[in-house]
């Protein structure tokens, strides 16, 4: 086994474990904390991947500012633990035999998959950071520009929604 597979096998099982743990929780406060879990393991598996600008995206963006908004907006919202209920017929009846259906599609899928594939990406097919930012500040300089302009407006509407009309 390379140390290349190891450290993808680490980051995988990481992932996974958060994503589980982000479902278990009863506190919105700790599904948040197993969501950056799972946020910066899948900044490593790009990083295995070769691709360090969506590594550096991932752990900026995802992992810092969209985790301090829900972080935000659970404090804000003041939500407490949430109680716990019985199964819903529905989700039983449902939900037990998609899921077994999901796992058979991906262990057919894992059983056709081929060793090039299995090898993994060649590094000269993913674009470098240089090319991406060329291409970010360059060619898609206004879509940028637009999209932060969105996100400020955003910011601002959630503050004034935030605001306690005072007594």
């Amino acid at each position: 086994m390379t140390p290349q597979l190891a450290v993808f096998f680490v980051l995988a099982a990481l992932a996974v474990l958060g994503a589980l743990n982000l479902i278990i929780q009863r506190h919105p406060i700790h599904s948040a904390l197993s969501l950056i879990v799972v946020m910066i393991a899948l900044a490593g598996l790009y990083l295995l991947m070769g691709s360090e600008f969506v590594a550096a995206v991932q752990i900026i963006v995802y992992g810092g500012a969209i985790m301090v908004l829900f972080v935000f907006v659970i404090m804000l919202l003041n939500a407490g633990v949430e109680e716990r209920t019985n199964i819903s017929k529905l989700a039983g009846i449902a939900g037990i035999p998609l899921a077994v259906a999901l796992l058979g599609f991906l262990a057919a899928a894992i059983a056709r998959s081929n060793e090039s594939a299995q090898a993994g990406f060649e590094s000269s097919t993913l674009a470098n950071t240089k090319e991406i930012s060329t291409m970010l500040f360059k060619d898609f300089v206004y879509p940028f520009e637009l999209t932060s302009f969105l996100i400020l407006v955003a910011i601002l509407g959630a503050i004034v929604l935030a605001q306690r009309e005072k007594s």
